[in-house]
């Protein structure tokens, strides 16, 4: 292959890079494999008869797919031996993916959650269609199904979500206020501030992955969270400190303890009450917490 084939490949494939990573990490929910697959959509990307393309975009969007697809199968397999709650791995993301409504929502730990309840196939095929608007016809050589095929799974996977999906309620201005609450709360064990702020039904899923300690199942009302709170306070070896950060698009945390990065903490607000929180904590998970993704449509 010519130099300058190589480099009209390499500026085809980075011009699109931001949304082949999304796309992988929607369906996967682990930004390590959605780079592993990335490197997997170059090595045929590269090996493609590059003239014969008519569409880059598509063309590269069904690779990803693909390796996305069998990589999917193989971490839903994993993920059937993972210890306790599994929670995505969470992106510090760049502001301008908060502006995009709908592109935040679909990236949100709720949503991302409720999304690992499709079936692979099921779970491509919603994100190409309902996040990336890709056509039937494209999804269905991106599945190798039928595009009538697929439009029965887009509908399914659409109601399976729907039934799902949770409702945000909560404007921007009370987000920020109530995450400010709750992080004033949290950073100086301020009991009755958590119960201010924290709703009655609260739930909170934490994901040590069996390397850090963690509830090995999701800790349901105000008054389990509460105790789940004062007993990290109460063990921590240092401050509990929270910074404010872009977390999968929405306000979140960035928890120390001490001064050691413990996790990071995203939370879902409804009216000014905190109702879920998602809170990392598997080292593993942590890994890419140095900088903020671009992400793309």
């Amino acid at each position: 292959m010519g130099d300058s084939v190589v480099e009209g490949a390499t500026l085809a494939f980075t011009r699109h890079r931001n949304l082949l990573f999304t796309v992988a990490y929607e369906m996967l929910g682990s930004a390590a494999d959605a780079e592993d697959v990335l490197q997997e959509t170059w090595l045929r990307w590269v090996k493609a008869h590059l003239d014969e393309v008519r569409d880059e975009r598509a063309y590269l969007v069904r690779i990803t797919t693909r390796q996305a697809l069998n990589r999917l199968r193989t971490l839903s397999r994993r993920r059937e031996t993972y210890v306790g709650p599994w929670l995505p791995e969470p992106l510090l993301t760049s502001p301008d993916v908060a502006e995009d409504v709908e592109l935040a929502e679909s990236l949100s730990m709720a949503l991302m959650l409720v999304l690992e309840t499709l079936t692979p196939t099921e779970r491509a095929v919603f994100v190409l269609r309902e996040v990336f608007d890709v056509g039937y016809d494209e999804i269905a050589a991106a599945v190798d199904k039928s595009p009538a095929a697929v439009r029965q799974i887009a509908h399914r996977a659409r109601q399976s979500v729907e039934a799902r999906r949770p409702r945000e309620t909560a404007a921007p201005a009370e987000v920020r206020a109530a995450l400010v609450s709750f992080q004033r709360a949290v950073e100086t064990g301020d009991i009755q501030g958590l119960l201010d702020v924290l709703a009655p039904d609260v739930v909170l899923i934490s994901d040590g992955g069996g390397l850090r300690q963690a509830a090995l199942r999701p800790i349901l009302g105000v008054e389990k969270v509460l105790r789940f709170f004062a007993g990290i306070m109460a063990k921590a070896p240092g401050p509990v400190t929270g910074e404010p950060a872009q977390v999968n698009g929405t306000p979140g945390l960035l928890m120390s303890v001490g001064g050691e990065v413990d996790g990071v903490m995203a939370v879902r607000i409804e009216g000014s009450r905190v109702t879920a929180i998602y809170y990392v904590r598997n080292p593993e998970k942590l890994s890419g917490l140095d900088r903020r993704r671009r992400l793309a449509r």
